[in-house]
């Protein structure tokens, strides 16, 4: 067998979390979303609650890979280390290029229908730091970035509403065997 090198989990989370920092991509931009996106299913929802999804999802391998594959291509684009047309379909954001969101896309399908779904959404509307970074006209590329910004906070907000859901059916549980009780003694 050869050497062959492999890369630790925690190297490759630390450089995916450092690839949006370096691009001005903050864990409570994304957090801001998700709360915005499920808000209205959850009047408790707190920020820290948004923060600490996202968190989660950025430990997900398919996300950092996301992350570093879509910034460094961003980064090749400003910088026109690309061969043509690649360097001009994504250095304009080409509408016809869907290579952008087919990785977006991908790294949100760990989450379920709910995460696709959010994420088309997100994709469409372009909500907070989202439309930031697909709007921002200067040096920078963001061909990929806003795509999993977006991939991000859809699978952040599917993690919520399941982990809403499932609340639901502890307590729903809990009641059950609470109502069982009292027939069993009465």
């Amino acid at each position: 067998m050869t050497n062959v090198k492999q890369v630790r989990s925690q190297e490759v989370e630390q450089a995916a979390r450092e690839a949006l920092t370096s691009r001005g991509v903050l864990i409570d931009d994304i957090a801001a979303i998700v709360f915005e996106m499920q808000y209205p299913y959850n009047d408790q929802l707190k920020l820290e609650d948004c923060v600490t999804s996202v968190d989660r999802v950025l430990e997900k391998r398919e996300i950092q890979h996301a992350i570093l594959v879509g910034i460094e291509l961003d980064r090749l684009a400003e910088r026109k280390m690309l061969s043509e047309p690649l360097q001009t379909l994504v250095e304009t954001d080409e509408g016809l290029f869907g290579v952008d969101e087919t990785i977006a896309l991908g790294a949100a399908l760990g989450y379920g229908s709910i995460a696709v779904t959010t994420y088309g959404h997100l994709d469409k509307h372009k909500i907070g730091v989202i439309k930031k970074l697909d709007t921002k006209r200067s040096e920078h590329v963001h061909t990929f970035l806003d795509d999993i910004v977006a991939s991000i906070a859809a699978t952040a907000s599917s993690r919520l509403a399941h982990r809403l859901r499932d609340a639901q059916d502890r307590i729903s549980r809990d009641e059950q065997v609470r109502r069982d009780e009292e027939d069993r003694l009465s």
